[in-house]
């Protein structure tokens, strides 16, 4: 396989996402799940913590949870780098939906503080990613497990995943298949 063919394509959580990295032929390199923020720190600060705060300390913990964030993701995609030496060419995340400019209006906007916390984790890693060079792919959830059926040229993508699953075992969940889906997509197109 040439260096720099694979990517890795990510599903997040409020606090961890799972990386699964792959090449656009659909070979699974690396699987794993990271932690986005330090323990002890709110995962989904918009929604939740910074609710009952004044605006001003609210504003204070989005920021450490955020740097928090910042932290773990280059710490993650680093030790994906470490493993596969130069062969990852960039990252598949899930689009951000558009937000008010700073924390505080996230944090009074309903809409906002509802999605705020999983576009934080999306661009930290967007972030670390750029910060090595990567290319940044953005996908849409809805529709990456058929979109990667079509670029593999597999009619059932959900069965192409069940027989991965079954040669590689546990863990294998619903956020691997996207993150692999979202990984052979971006590969492919690059």
């Amino acid at each position: 396989m040439p260096k720099g063919d694979a990517f890795v394509g990510v599903s997040d959580h409020g606090g961890w996402a799972v990386l699964v990295t792959a090449t656009g032929a659909g070979t699974l390199l690396d699987r794993r799940r990271i932690a986005l923020v330090d323990e002890g720190l709110p995962k989904i600060p918009h929604h939740c913590e910074a609710q009952g705060l004044p605006i001003d300390d609210a504003v204070a913990l989005v920021e450490r949870v955020r740097a928090s964030a910042e932290r773990h993701a280059a710490l993650g995609l680093d030790a994906v780098a470490a493993t596969l030496s130069g062969r990852v060419r960039g990252v598949a995340l899930r689009q951000c939906p558009a937000l008010p400019a700073t924390i505080a209006e996230r944090i009074k906007d309903y809409r906002a503080q509802n999605v705020a916390d999983w576009a934080m984790y999306r661009q930290a890693l967007a972030r670390a990613a750029e910060a090595r060079g990567w290319t940044i792919r953005w996908y849409d959830a809805r529709n990456a497990l058929a979109a990667a059926g079509e670029a593999l040229g597999v009619a059932d993508f959900e069965a192409h995943s069940l027989r991965l699953r079954k040669s590689i075992g546990p863990p294998w969940s619903k956020d691997h298949k996207v993150a692999l889906a979202a990984a052979v997509v971006a590969a492919r197109a690059t």
